[in-house]
């Protein structure tokens, strides 16, 4: 059957496994060979780095690139590939990942879960994906002096061609739009960092909406308390099913004339207990 492309990864480390386990299924092939193809003189060095234990420095990067026979864009994917899993934080992860894309793209390919990273990526796109479908045509500028903070028409126009192109949205007349049954959705470890990027905008939104927003168009509450774990852990899962119930009672809307952020926010304000 083979590997798949490697462009359908995103964990560097998965595919290095899945090469060692290729080559291994039709030749003789050990952790020794890999690593000493590698310039490795440790005869296990590869096996550490693809079970997370150990990680490459540049000049190992290319020489697993060596050992894997990666060239051109491959290559380069695989080195983007790896910034993305050993970087320190979500901007240099992000910008990584940016750049896997980049080198897909440049070569008529696709990442996986790369549309659901976009769509999470800004917050602009879930917002138009609501308001759009309810502003039938409604030209960008109108759709961006409707969102709070306003944003440029550019960004909308931006937004809604990616909303179009990812079949979020779908065109129904000149400026008119209707959600297709898409779900928004991913499997790979880029998603939650999309993710946490989606909920440090809707914070920042919730902090701008004190000031900006009428006290009777909005509600904003919350309560400092001491937990207990088990007791933290229930509320979790309390605010996980409250969560849920009101993505059932919103998808039965029919009709709405507003789009809303429901944030809900649970976090420490003081250290624990050493265990």
């Amino acid at each position: 059957m083979g590997m798949k492309p490697i462009f359908e990864y995103q964990d560097y480390r998965k595919y290095m496994q899945d090469y060692y386990e290729e080559r291994k299924r039709s030749s003789v092939f050990s952790w020794r060979e890999f690593s000493r193809l590698a310039g490795f003189s440790s005869p296990n060095y590869m096996q550490l780095v693809c079970e997370g234990k150990s990680r490459l420095s540049k000049r190992g990067v290319e020489g697993v690139a060596d050992a894997m026979e990666l060239e051109d864009a491959d290559r380069d994917y695989f080195r983007a590939m790896e910034r993305f899993g050993d970087a320190r934080d979500d901007a240099k992860k992000m910008q990584a990942f940016n750049e896997m894309q980049k080198i897909a793209k440049e070569n008529r390919l696709r990442v996986v879960d790369a549309e659901a990273f976009k769509y999470f990526e800004s917050w602009v796109n879930p917002v138009m994906r609501e308001l759009a479908p309810i502003m039938p045509g409604a030209k960008p500028l109108e759709l961006a002096r409707n969102c709070y903070p306003v944003v440029s028409a550019a960004d909308i126009r931006q937004s809604l061609d990616f909303l179009v192109h990812a079949d979020f949205l779908r065109k129904v007349g000149e400026g008119a739009f209707e959600q297709t049954e898409k779900v928004v959705t991913g499997s790979s470890e880029a998603i939650p960092l999309a993710l946490r990027s989606m909920n440090r905008q809707m914070s920042k939104l919730a902090t701008a909406a004190i000031d900006n927003v009428p006290a009777e168009s909005r509600h904003v509450a919350g309560v400092t308390l001491g937990l207990s774990e088990p007791t933290y852990r229930w509320l979790v899962e309390k605010l996980e099913m409250l969560r849920k119930e009101v993505v059932s009672i919103a998808a039965k809307e029919k009709e709405y004339d507003k789009v809303y952020r429901l944030n809900l926010q649970l976090f420490p304000l003081t250290k624990g207990k050493e265990v």
